[in-house]
Protein backbone atom coordinates (compact mmCIF):
# COMPACT_ATOMS: atom_id res chain seq x y z
CA UNK A 1 0.00 0.00 0.00
CA UNK A 2 1.26 3.44 -0.55
CA UNK A 3 1.79 5.55 1.76
CA UNK A 4 1.11 9.29 1.32
CA UNK A 5 3.76 11.25 3.39
CA UNK A 6 2.14 14.23 4.29
CA UNK A 7 2.66 17.97 5.94
CA UNK A 8 -0.33 20.72 8.02
CA UNK A 9 0.07 24.14 7.53
CA UNK A 10 -2.44 26.13 9.05
CA UNK A 11 -1.94 29.62 11.09
CA UNK A 12 -4.57 27.94 13.72
CA UNK A 13 -3.02 25.51 16.08
CA UNK A 14 -7.30 24.15 17.05
CA UNK A 15 -7.16 23.63 12.99
CA UNK A 16 -3.84 21.68 12.75
CA UNK A 17 -5.21 19.66 16.11
CA UNK A 18 -7.80 18.43 14.23
CA UNK A 19 -6.21 17.40 11.08
CA UNK A 20 -3.62 15.49 13.29
CA UNK A 21 -6.65 13.93 14.30
CA UNK A 22 -8.05 13.14 10.75
CA UNK A 23 -4.70 11.71 9.82
CA UNK A 24 -4.04 9.48 12.49
CA UNK A 25 -7.37 7.57 11.67
CA UNK A 26 -6.15 7.35 7.92
CA UNK A 27 -3.29 3.82 7.89
CA UNK A 28 -2.10 5.26 4.59
CA UNK A 29 -1.09 9.04 6.07
CA UNK A 30 2.05 9.40 7.39
CA UNK A 31 2.31 13.12 8.88
CA UNK A 32 5.49 14.25 8.38
CA UNK A 33 5.07 17.71 9.99
CA UNK A 34 2.55 20.63 10.90
CA UNK A 35 3.36 24.27 10.48
CA UNK A 36 1.76 27.70 11.63
CA UNK A 37 4.33 28.88 8.98
CA UNK A 38 3.78 28.85 5.25
CA UNK A 39 7.52 30.02 4.69
CA UNK A 40 8.51 26.65 6.84
CA UNK A 41 6.05 24.47 4.87
CA UNK A 42 7.74 25.79 1.43
CA UNK A 43 10.92 24.77 2.71
CA UNK A 44 9.05 21.39 3.39
CA UNK A 45 7.88 20.90 0.28
CA UNK A 46 10.60 22.26 -1.77
CA UNK A 47 12.69 19.38 0.16
CA UNK A 48 10.51 17.01 -2.43
CA UNK A 49 9.47 14.68 -0.08
CA UNK A 50 6.29 15.69 0.99
CA UNK A 51 2.90 13.51 -0.91
CA UNK A 52 0.08 15.57 0.29
CA UNK A 53 -0.36 18.98 2.22
CA UNK A 54 -3.39 20.04 4.17
CA UNK A 55 -3.21 24.00 3.41
CA UNK A 56 -5.08 27.15 4.55
CA UNK A 57 -5.67 29.68 2.45
CA UNK A 58 -5.52 32.87 4.78
CA UNK A 59 -2.21 32.81 6.49
CA UNK A 60 0.27 35.70 7.14
CA UNK A 61 3.35 35.57 4.66
CA UNK A 62 2.52 33.46 2.12
CA UNK A 63 -1.48 32.92 1.05
CA UNK A 64 -2.39 29.36 0.94
CA UNK A 65 -2.82 30.43 -2.74
CA UNK A 66 0.27 31.77 -2.99
CA UNK A 67 2.20 28.88 -1.47
CA UNK A 68 0.03 26.69 -3.91
CA UNK A 69 1.03 28.40 -7.06
CA UNK A 70 4.99 28.18 -5.69
CA UNK A 71 4.94 24.39 -5.50
CA UNK A 72 2.79 23.72 -7.96
CA UNK A 73 3.37 20.67 -9.99
CA UNK A 74 5.81 19.48 -6.90
CA UNK A 75 2.78 17.75 -4.29
CA UNK A 76 -0.99 17.09 -4.10
CA UNK A 77 -2.69 20.25 -2.01
CA UNK A 78 -6.24 19.52 -0.52
CA UNK A 79 -7.05 23.43 1.05
CA UNK A 80 -9.09 23.48 4.24
CA UNK A 81 -10.39 26.38 4.77
CA UNK A 82 -13.30 28.64 6.37
CA UNK A 83 -13.43 31.17 2.47
CA UNK A 84 -15.82 29.33 0.33
CA UNK A 85 -14.82 32.32 -2.03
CA UNK A 86 -11.75 31.06 -2.76
CA UNK A 87 -12.58 27.57 -4.22
CA UNK A 88 -12.56 28.75 -7.59
CA UNK A 89 -9.08 29.49 -7.37
CA UNK A 90 -7.91 26.73 -5.59
CA UNK A 91 -9.07 24.63 -9.11
CA UNK A 92 -6.66 27.16 -10.92
CA UNK A 93 -3.46 25.66 -8.82
CA UNK A 94 -4.72 22.19 -9.21
CA UNK A 95 -5.77 21.65 -6.01
CA UNK A 96 -7.05 18.02 -5.54
CA UNK A 97 -9.69 19.05 -3.20
CA UNK A 98 -11.34 22.11 -1.46
CA UNK A 99 -12.43 21.19 2.42
CA UNK A 100 -14.64 23.89 3.66
CA UNK A 101 -14.28 24.68 7.97
CA UNK A 102 -16.05 23.03 9.46
CA UNK A 103 -15.77 19.72 7.95
CA UNK A 104 -16.29 15.95 9.11
CA UNK A 105 -14.30 12.83 9.31
CA UNK A 106 -16.20 11.11 6.06
CA UNK A 107 -15.17 14.22 3.81
CA UNK A 108 -11.90 14.72 4.73
CA UNK A 109 -11.39 10.79 3.53
CA UNK A 110 -13.37 11.60 0.36
CA UNK A 111 -10.62 13.83 -0.12
CA UNK A 112 -7.44 11.68 0.51
CA UNK A 113 -8.88 8.88 -1.06
CA UNK A 114 -8.84 11.26 -4.37
CA UNK A 115 -5.10 11.34 -3.55
CA UNK A 116 -4.47 7.36 -2.87
CA UNK A 117 -7.07 6.80 -5.92
CA UNK A 118 -4.22 9.14 -7.77
CA UNK A 119 -0.98 7.25 -6.84
CA UNK A 120 -2.54 3.65 -7.66
CA UNK A 121 -3.72 4.85 -11.45
CA UNK A 122 0.25 6.31 -11.93
CA UNK A 123 1.35 3.26 -10.46
CA UNK A 124 -0.48 0.99 -12.59
CA UNK A 125 0.31 2.87 -15.48
CA UNK A 126 4.23 2.88 -15.64
CA UNK A 127 4.76 -0.47 -14.21
CA UNK A 128 2.53 -2.28 -16.41
CA UNK A 129 4.27 -5.56 -17.81
CA UNK A 130 6.52 -4.53 -20.66
CA UNK A 131 8.78 -6.67 -23.00
CA UNK A 132 11.10 -4.06 -23.08
CA UNK A 133 11.15 -1.09 -21.17
CA UNK A 134 8.87 0.22 -17.80
CA UNK A 135 9.13 3.59 -15.79
CA UNK A 136 9.67 3.74 -12.44
CA UNK A 137 8.71 7.13 -10.47
CA UNK A 138 11.30 8.44 -8.74
CA UNK A 139 11.19 11.69 -6.40
CA UNK A 140 8.77 14.52 -7.42
CA UNK A 141 5.09 14.04 -8.68
CA UNK A 142 5.77 13.56 -12.20
CA UNK A 143 9.90 12.74 -12.08
CA UNK A 144 9.98 8.67 -13.84
CA UNK A 145 12.90 6.89 -15.13
CA UNK A 146 12.84 4.76 -18.18
CA UNK A 147 14.05 1.41 -16.82
CA UNK A 148 14.83 -1.38 -19.48
CA UNK A 149 13.32 -4.74 -18.37
CA UNK A 150 16.12 -6.81 -19.45
CA UNK A 151 18.43 -4.76 -16.94
CA UNK A 152 16.54 -5.69 -14.07
CA UNK A 153 18.84 -7.85 -11.93
CA UNK A 154 16.66 -7.68 -8.40
CA UNK A 155 14.49 -6.15 -6.52
CA UNK A 156 15.19 -5.35 -3.09
CA UNK A 157 11.99 -4.41 -0.66
CA UNK A 158 13.36 -1.87 2.23
CA UNK A 159 10.10 -0.88 3.86
CA UNK A 160 7.74 1.80 2.63
CA UNK A 161 10.32 2.25 -0.53
CA UNK A 162 11.64 -0.75 -3.31
CA UNK A 163 15.07 -0.94 -4.40
CA UNK A 164 15.62 -1.57 -7.98
CA UNK A 165 19.21 -2.99 -9.00
CA UNK A 166 20.32 -2.65 -12.37
CA UNK A 167 23.96 -3.77 -13.57
CA UNK A 168 25.83 0.01 -12.76
CA UNK A 169 22.81 1.68 -10.48
CA UNK A 170 20.01 1.32 -8.06
CA UNK A 171 16.69 3.22 -8.53
CA UNK A 172 14.89 4.17 -5.26
CA UNK A 173 10.93 4.16 -5.57
CA UNK A 174 7.96 5.07 -3.20
CA UNK A 175 5.67 1.69 -3.01
CA UNK A 176 5.61 -1.46 -2.13
CA UNK A 177 7.62 -5.12 -3.08
CA UNK A 178 4.10 -6.44 -4.16
CA UNK A 179 2.90 -2.99 -6.09
CA UNK A 180 6.58 -3.70 -8.24
CA UNK A 181 5.75 -7.40 -8.64
CA UNK A 182 2.09 -7.42 -9.95
CA UNK A 183 3.35 -5.60 -12.69
CA UNK A 184 6.80 -7.42 -13.40
CA UNK A 185 6.62 -9.99 -16.13
CA UNK A 186 5.88 -13.25 -14.62
CA UNK A 187 7.72 -15.52 -16.64
CA UNK A 188 11.12 -13.25 -16.36
CA UNK A 189 11.22 -12.71 -12.02
CA UNK A 190 10.78 -14.95 -9.28
CA UNK A 191 10.51 -14.02 -5.37
CA UNK A 192 12.94 -15.49 -3.59
CA UNK A 193 12.42 -14.50 -0.27
CA UNK A 194 9.62 -11.68 0.91
CA UNK A 195 12.06 -8.94 0.68
CA UNK A 196 13.63 -10.04 -2.85
CA UNK A 197 12.53 -10.49 -6.02
CA UNK A 198 15.13 -11.84 -8.73
CA UNK A 199 15.75 -11.91 -12.44
CA UNK A 200 15.98 -15.33 -13.68
CA UNK A 201 18.51 -14.09 -16.51
CA UNK A 202 20.77 -12.55 -14.28
CA UNK A 203 21.05 -15.21 -11.56
CA UNK A 204 24.90 -16.83 -12.41
CA UNK A 205 24.95 -19.54 -9.84
CA UNK A 206 22.48 -20.82 -6.39
CA UNK A 207 23.42 -22.85 -3.77
CA UNK A 208 20.98 -23.92 -0.97
CA UNK A 209 20.88 -20.78 1.05
CA UNK A 210 21.18 -18.11 -2.00
CA UNK A 211 21.14 -17.29 -5.33
CA UNK A 212 23.88 -14.76 -7.31
CA UNK A 213 23.73 -12.13 -9.05
CA UNK A 214 27.27 -10.15 -10.04
CA UNK A 215 28.59 -11.84 -6.81
CA UNK A 216 26.05 -10.37 -4.66
CA UNK A 217 24.09 -13.33 -1.67
CA UNK A 218 20.41 -12.68 -2.59
CA UNK A 219 18.70 -15.20 -0.05
CA UNK A 220 16.54 -18.06 -0.56
CA UNK A 221 13.34 -17.82 1.89
CA UNK A 222 12.10 -21.27 3.09
CA UNK A 223 8.91 -20.68 1.76
CA UNK A 224 9.99 -19.81 -2.17
CA UNK A 225 12.71 -22.57 -2.07
CA UNK A 226 10.40 -25.17 -3.80
CA UNK A 227 9.03 -22.93 -6.57
CA UNK A 228 12.28 -21.54 -7.49
CA UNK A 229 14.57 -24.88 -7.53
CA UNK A 230 11.17 -26.32 -10.02
CA UNK A 231 11.80 -23.57 -12.11
CA UNK A 232 15.47 -24.02 -12.14
CA UNK A 233 15.31 -27.97 -12.68
CA UNK A 234 13.28 -27.17 -15.79
CA UNK A 235 16.22 -25.31 -17.44
CA UNK A 236 19.11 -27.69 -16.17
CA UNK A 237 21.23 -29.75 -18.49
Amino acid sequence: MKILKCLIVDDEPPAIRLLEKYVSKVPFLDLKASTTSSLEALSKIEEGDIDLVFMDVQMPDLTGLQLSKIVKGKTNIIFTTAYPQFALQSYEVDAVDYLLKPFEFERFYEAVLKVKNSFQSEIKEVLKEADEFIFIKTDGKNNFEKVYVKDICYIEGLKNYVAIHLNNKQIITNNTLKSIEDFLPASEFIKTHKSFIVSMRHISKTDSLCVYINEKCIPIGDTFKKELFEIIQQKKL
